[in-house]
């Protein structure tokens, strides 16, 4: 049953004193009350040793930590989990974390679903649920059983068709008063919905990281439907022009699927619109969905297009698959219920 109580999760300091004011409590325990949320990660506002318990009981009337467990999880052999998630209005979604040597990476979800459309995403194709406020979105950080040293935004959903909570949970990640990750250590993946791409310019100093598939317009719009309302170039020409490439990383997603996007024309193509930019390339491999006939291209083939890519100026990675084994890689989150492995007991978080 839905609580009239104000979740604190997905608050900033101004928002916080406010609301705390319009209910007769003092606006000065504002940052003390965010700290133990999002640091602390507090289940109760009883836990709280540093305000008073008069205070305390007046804040438990009015508000909720807004923080909640893992429904369950899978582990993959590689290490790697992936946790279902679900809000109060029953929007089912997943996270990753992702454990390579010293950096642990979280993958959340905006989303439960995709409008999208993508092809080659088996999100969309679970269907639409709604949007994540960003008091869900960063619960999947702060609710893990696990640390964290980097967030994608790359998990269910398009960040830029919920521009809103997205840059406030960026925010929320990387301020002082909030995870204090660092804008450095955030990326935001998008198809490239333009006005959101610029809003994230304007307004965070995040990594951003447009997902391509294909240099080709129309070849793109075959496999990404938001081609049509947003072009990837103009969406690259923002990129290109941002007056503070110094203080993030740009990257183009490429998932490279065999005899489709891996010919010497997409290099050629991919050179001709990257040269000189700064903006690298991350190469990923092709997850297939259901009957999909279609498969990726081979390891030494992503590996001859990345040396080739780096030959001509341009940084370029490979990157391997994660949690495949539990459809935890990319474009395999569908936020469909199954039966656990590992129960998740307690709230506690890429570049992919």
């Amino acid at each position: 049953m839905k609580s009239d109580r104000i979740p604190v999760a997905g608050l900033d300091p101004a928002g916080i004193e406010t609301l705390l004011e319009s209910r007769g409590i003092e606006s000065r325990y504002g940052r003390r009350l965010l700290y133990w949320v999002y640091r602390k990660k507090i289940k109760s506002f009883g836990e709280i040793k540093d305000i008073p318990a008069r205070v305390i009981k007046s804040i438990t009337e009015n508000f909720d930590t807004g923080l909640s467990s893992p429904l369950a999880s899978e582990r993959s052999a590689d290490g790697s989990e992936k946790y279902l998630f679900t809000t109060t209005g029953a929007l089912l979604h997943e996270t990753v974390w992702l454990p390579d040597e010293k950096r642990r990476t979280v993958c959340i979800s905006v989303q439960s679903g995709c409008r999208m459309g993508c092809r080659f995403c088996a999100t969309g194709q679970a269907g639409w649920g709604g949007n994540l406020t960003a008091g869900e979105i960063v619960n999947q950080v702060i609710s893990l059983p696990h640390s964290f040293t980097h967030v994608v935004f790359m998990g269910m959903g398009e960040p830029g068709d919920n521009i809103e909570e997205v840059i406030k949970a960026a925010n929320i990640l990387t301020a002082e008063w909030g995870l204090a990750a660092g804008s450095s250590k955030v990326t935001v993946s998008t198809v490239g919905v333009t006005p959101s791409v610029k809003r994230l310019l304007d307004e965070t100093e995040c990594n951003i990281t447009l997902s391509m598939h294909s240099p080709f317009p129309d070849e793109r719009l075959g496999v990404i439907p938001a081609e049509a309302m947003w072009p990837f170039t103009e969406t690259l020409r923002v990129m290109k022009e941002a007056g503070n490439r110094g203080k993030r990383r740009f990257t183009i997603a490429y998932v490279m699927i065999e005899g489709k996007n891996d010919s010497d024309q997409h290099l050629e193509e991919l050179k001709k619109l990257l040269s000189g930019t700064g903006i690298r390339v991350n190469i990923l491999p092709y997850h297939p969905l259901g009957e999909d006939s279609e498969r990726s291209s081979s390891d030494a083939e992503m590996i001859r297009f990345k040396h080739l890519l780096v030959t001509a100026g341009i940084s370029a990675s490979v990157r391997r698959s994660r949690g495949t084994d539990i459809a935890a890689g990319c474009g395999m989150m569908a936020g469909r219920k199954g039966k656990p492995d590992t129960p998740a007991e307690a709230p506690e978080t890429a570049g992919i």
